[in-house]
């Protein structure tokens, strides 16, 4: 199952659009080892089986970005059929809708890549969330060492006395 598809090339292709985690039926389509047309037809015929949460179509301007950051779509050149994006969700109800082996294990796949990219993402934050504690002491420590390591300052002037500086008075 793992040797199917390696994680980290799932991880690669989990994008965030609209504020989520998701998968495009080109790539996944790559996975299902069909076209990307078959898999959008299959999802045709069964679109009660995805909801707004499961899956959504991008519009034309997130489709060129899209197309643009990853690299897929020359300039200047028209979009036929805009993308549709899937969810974790999306991905799991897409291997009932193609019912296959290979559909069921590139799904675990795909699924296991979401659960790990969570993990590594919480892992993150928690790390983060600790040093956002820690700043405060670090902010004073860093003003305490830069004070130890600048120089001394130094009066502009000079001290002490010259001969025939002092006026009668």
């Amino acid at each position: 199952m793992e040797d199917l598809i390696p994680v980290e090339s799932v991880v690669q292709k989990i994008y965030l659009i609209r504020g989520q985690k998701v998968m495009l039926d080109n790539d996944l389509a790559v996975f299902y080892g069909i076209g990307t047309k078959v898999l959008n037809q299959a999802v045709k015929r069964n679109v009660e089986r995805f909801p707004e949460n499961f899956m959504f179509q991008l519009d034309e301007k997130e489709a060129v970005a899209s197309r643009s950051q990853f690299v897929t779509l020359k300039r200047g050149a028209n979009i036929k059929y805009l993308p549709y994006a899937f969810t974790e969700h999306g991905v799991v109800m897409l291997s009932s809708v193609l019912k296959s082996k290979r559909a069921v294990q590139v799904s675990i796949a795909v699924v296991s890549a979401f659960i790990k990219m969570r993990e590594y993402l919480s892992t993150h934050k928690q790390i983060l969330d600790k040093l956002k504690k820690h700043d405060e002491n670090f902010v004073i420590i860093f003003d305490v060492l830069r004070q130890l390591t600048d120089k001394p300052k130094t009066a502009a002037g000079k001290y002490g006395f010259k001969a025939g500086t002092v006026k009668p008075i």
